[in-house]
């Protein structure tokens, strides 16, 4: 195919033109070469490069149509021959994710804090759903409340050595923050509504 040549490398199934010499790379890259003895590769006996055997019968794979358009990160040129469709990006959600995706690359704190914020949009308005619904969330079992204290959690939390005892203290802060926040904020607004 044409699109072969102006891809990038992990999609092509042929080897690159020219290799790094050994004296490059390890120049180039900290620690390069600590496998180059076979003693020290657990592939080494049956370790090739034969294309013909991978299976593939193509130099490019042929690509998965979209749907929809896709967010891409804006470090690749094209998206990956076959990409998941699973979950389709949906209200203000998907227009932060859109956002980090458009504007900022992976390696910016930027690009996560959007997604993270996008997922927390997500879950707030799943939340909500819950609630409008004949089977709302249910806070206590849910967040494995009953589960702490029916296997003795503050007990094994201090005998053991878990190592998420380091965040412990801040777990409740997290999981019944959110909702002490919109509880207070949904009494204030019926408050407000009363007081007219």
């Amino acid at each position: 195919m044409s699109d072969a040549k102006n891809v990038n490398r992990p999609y092509v199934a042929d080897k690159p033109a020219r290799r790094p010499s050994s004296d490059e790379l390890r120049a180039r890259i900290p620690g390069w070469g600590a496998d180059l003895d076979p003693a020290d590769r657990p592939s080494y006996p049956r370790e090739r490069f034969d294309p013909a055997a991978s299976g593939a019968h193509w130099d490019f794979p042929v690509r998965q149509e979209e749907p929809y358009a896709r967010e891409r990160s804006i470090e690749h040129g094209i998206l990956p021959p076959v990409f998941g469709t699973a979950q389709p990006l949906h209200g203000v959600s998907g227009i932060i994710r859109r956002a980090a995706y458009a504007k900022y690359s992976e390696g910016r704190l930027a690009h996560w804090l959007l997604l993270v914020l996008g997922d927390r949009v997500d879950a707030f308005g799943a939340h909500v759903k819950s609630f409008a619904s004949l089977r709302p969330d249910d806070l206590v079992t849910e967040t494995g409340l009953l589960t702490e204290v029916a296997q003795h959690g503050p007990t094994q939390r201090l005998e053991s050595n878990r190592t998420d005892n380091s965040h412990t203290w801040i777990d409740p802060i997290l999981i019944a923050g959110p909702w002490v926040v919109t509880g207070i904020i949904g009494l204030r607004l019926l408050r407000g509504l009363r007081g007219r």
